[in-house]
């Protein structure tokens, strides 16, 4: 479940909220079943909180959004994806990470 600052994004809306959202946009790919998701998954949060109206924070589930996840090449999760102006900029996999080295990938 995401916080109230976390966007959900589907195959429908991934390119209307994140690849032409005119801010960074901060993406965690994401599934239910996924232990290491749920790790992360605080600060993802926190991010969202800490960066409302300067970063758009989303989670995307890649079971409900198989094609986005296959499009971008997300081959494990959790996987969390920089965007900026539409593009790509940074990308980090694995739960092996703290809320600073994530809040860094949209610079």
């Amino acid at each position: 479940m995401a916080g109230k600052n976390v966007v959900i994004v589907t195959d429908q809306n991934f390119e209307s909220e994140i690849l032409k959202s005119d801010k960074p946009a901060l993406v965690d790919f994401t599934a239910t079943w996924c232990g290491p998701c749920k790790q992360i998954s605080p600060m993802i949060e926190e991010i969202a909180n800490e960066t409302v109206g300067v970063i758009k924070v989303a989670k995307l589930d890649i079971d409900d959004a198989p094609n986005t996840a296959v499009k971008l090449g997300i081959r494990g999760v959790p996987t969390i994806v920089a965007f900026k102006g539409g593009k790509e900029v940074a990308r980090h996999v694995g739960a092996g990470t703290n809320k600073a080295k994530l809040r860094a990938l949209v610079g």
